[in-house]
């Protein structure tokens, strides 16, 4: 089983793939291969950073019920 990737990770591997992709020297078919990589880090991204609020509202639900 693959482990998970921190939201850090996922957000450098982007930064890294703009930089590629940024670049003169890509072709066009690996500048799509890049952008399809870059768009499934961003859903894994999003994914976190919504788990993470539904965590947070849990937290601050369950110091409002004391």
């Amino acid at each position: 089983m693959a482990t998970k990737k921190r939201i850090e990770e996922l957000l450098e591997e982007l930064t890294n793939i703009t930089k590629e992709l940024e670049s003169e020297d890509i072709s066009l078919e690996d500048s799509i291969k890049k952008y399809q990589q870059a768009v499934e880090l961003y859903k894994k991204a999003q994914k976190q950073l919504k788990e993470s609020e539904l965590k947070i509202e849990e937290i601050k639900g369950s110091l409002e019920d004391d």
